[in-house]
Order: C-alpha cells, then structure tokens, then sequence
C-alpha cells in the first residue's frame, strides 16, 4: 500500500488549501482514511478520519466547522479542504491508512497501517 499526499503550500490566513491523498494498493471504500498533522516542535496529532463503508467522518475540535475530509471512490483518492486557515494550522499534513476501523481508536495514530509522506502548509501574512 501506497499513499501520496499533495496540495500543500503557503497560504494567507483566512484562505483555503485542498490537500489531496492517492492511495494504491488498497481501495479508499474499504478503508478508515485519516489526515493527522505535525507542526514544528510538535507531537503528531489527529485532524479528521473518514471511516470505511460509510461510518462518518470525525474531527479534531480545532479544526472543526473549518475543515471537511471527503473520499472519491471511482479515483481511490481521499481530500482534505481546509477553509478558514489559521497560522496554528502551520504544519506537515499526512495520509494514514487504517485497514481496521476501531471507532474508539481512529484518532490515535498506532490504528493507522500505512503513511504517506507529508505535505506542508504554511498559514502566513
């Protein structure tokens, strides 16, 4: 399984960014997709999951009403479209891949089984 992310960039605060993760290997439907992000300095942390066979999709509290994570089945690809972009949304945004779909667990990384390699996002003036 492969996963590669893109979209990232700079961006003025108060804009957009669409962050994009292609998954091959495995079909997006059959998994729980997850974007988590790491800031500089930072621990990893969980930003939004879209679980498999149609279970919801959950948010971070910060990122919540500004956030919206979709998935496009016909092209194995999931999206991220971040509005409303704040400077403390400046980090490496991943894809996660998550062959389980544990509810109690799907905002911890260790239930993700497969990473992309990131894409920055930096919220500057």
């Amino acid at each position: 399984v492969q996963l590669q992310a893109s979209g990232g960039g700079l961006v003025q605060p108060g804009g957009s960014l669409r962050l994009s993760c292609a998954a091959s290997g495995r079909t997006v439907s059959t998994s729980t997709m997850g974007w988590f992000r790491q800031a500089p300095g930072k621990e990893r942390e969980f930003v939004a999951t879209i679980r498999r066979y149609g279970g919801g999709s959950y948010y971070a509290d910060s990122v919540k009403g500004r956030f919206t994570i979709t998935r496009d089945n016909a092209k194995n690809m999931v999206h991220l479209q971040m509005n409303n972009l704040k400077p403390e949304d400046t980090a490496v945004y991943y894809c996660a891949l998550d062959t389980g779909s544990i509810l109690s667990q799907i905002r911890f990384e260790t239930e993700y089984d497969y990473w992309g390699q990131g894409t920055l996002v930096t919220v500057s003036s």
